[in-house]
């Protein structure tokens, strides 16, 4: 771990620039990381301050908001924050906290084709898309971590180095930490099941006590949703786009991953159902096609969507015209709701995911009304459990948890 306080800060930025860079950050933010660093270096010259320390950085966040919150700040304030936390993260870690959704995670040199060569022993073993694709997020943080401390073999790997490595995980959640622990795990264990390594040094990876609880979801009023519905402007191909879909989550619930994933042989028009495996629980489900939903796929084919061989229903608006991404919808539907004025949105859940639950709103506040423990009632209340049939839940009873904080 690079000790604080122990390398000037010229060291430490170079080094952060450099693990950016083999993050495969692009050039245009690389440059903006050193022109924030060039800030903070001209905000320390200023107070006479010559080690970077939590401290430093504390002053210098402070210096940018200007007595403001961080919500209300501009997107370059923030940005320029980032930089500063970033900074004291590297020299504190060795490491940097990052969103690697969109990133090629390319894996090179030795230490790269033996995990691709784990991920390969994984598909055989017939381990899920999603879960696969886990474990190469927490395994390529690994090869970040191995090839900016100068190791790129195997047999270079050492107990001081995956504690550094392990030690360099504070920065992250609870749950990213025990699926990071878990997945170095089966990969050490891997490596000396087929003889690269002569030790198995899976015992050095401790065990957390991790335990995943359903959180309570983010609600939002009939009448929010409304208002939000009605800010979409269904006069051009975008709205028509949007519209649909916001429809399809909002109104059947329906994941995001579905929704961008739907094709035309989904539809059943003739019987007026929606059929399609989802993604996440590959379990079959037929829903509903409601007549305002139905209209409003209608419109979009009719007059928005773009002329394509492509079996997927929602399209992006300009050529190449590829399948619409998750994370854009995640976009389009958190864009709506700020701009249908909704109260404290971003305080909330502001995705598709959030809009699954419009109907679960309404049972909190029955509950809350006539004092039910709503879990208590489920037999009872038969329509609870059609609530969650609807949502597709693998596992109903998780909402104890979501029913025991909120009635």
């Amino acid at each position: 771990m690079i000790q604080q306080n122990s390398i000037s800060l010229n060291d430490v930025s170079d080094g952060l620039l450099n693990y950016l860079k083999l993050l495969m950050y692009s050039d245009t933010r690389i440059k903006f990381y050193h022109r924030g660093i060039t800030l903070i270096t001209d905000f320390m010259k200023k107070n006479e301050w010559v080690e970077y320390s939590s401290n430093v950085c504390s002053h210098y966040v402070t210096s940018i908001l200007e007595g403001n919150t961080y919500e209300s700040v501009s997107r370059i304030k923030k940005d320029f924050i980032r930089v500063a936390t970033a900074l004291l993260e590297y020299q504190t870690t060795g490491a940097v906290n990052y969103r690697s959704a969109n990133k090629c995670l390319a894996l090179s040199g030795e230490i790269g084709n033996i995990i691709e060569d784990f991920l390969e022993y994984r598909h055989r073993r017939n381990f899920s898309r999603d879960t696969i694709g886990a474990n190469r997020i927490y395994l390529y943080r690994f090869h970040i971590f191995l090839e900016t401390h100068g190791i790129d073999t195997i047999s270079q790997l050492s107990q001081p180095t995956l504690l550094k490595f392990i030690n360099s995980l504070a920065f992250y959640s609870k749950g990213t930490i025990h699926c990071t622990l878990c997945s170095l795990r089966m990969f050490l264990r891997y490596l000396n099941e087929i003889e690269i390594l002569e030790k198995d040094l899976s015992y050095l990876v401790p065990k957390d006590n991790y335990k995943k609880e359903a959180k309570l979801p983010t609600t939002y009023t009939k009448d929010e949703i409304k208002l939000m519905l009605a800010c979409i402007d269904r006069g051009n191909p975008k709205g028509k786009r949007d519209y649909a879909m916001v429809l399809l989550a909002a109104r059947l619930g329906l994941r995001a991953s579905d929704i961008c994933g739907m094709k035309f042989s989904n539809i059943l028009w003739d019987k007026n159902i929606i059929v399609l495996i989802q993604q996440k629980t590959k379990r079959r489900i037929e829903l509903p096609l409601l007549q305002e939903i139905g209209n409003a796929i209608i419109d979009y084919l009719k007059y928005g969507r773009p002329s394509s061989d492509l079996p997927y229903f929602f399209l992006k608006l300009y050529p190449p015209y590829e399948r619409l991404a998750e994370p854009t919808l995640h976009s389009i539907v958190s864009a709506y709701l700020k701009l249908a004025g909704i109260d404290n949105v971003m305080d909330k859940k502001h995705g598709p995911h959030a809009l699954r639950n419009p109907n679960l709103y309404e049972i909190q506040t029955f509950c809350k009304k006539y004092r039910l423990n709503a879990f208590s009632k489920l037999k009872k209340f038969g329509f609870l459990f059609y609530y969650f049939s609807v949502l597709n839940h693998r596992n109903p009873i998780k909402y104890h948890y979501y029913f025991s904080t909120s009635c």
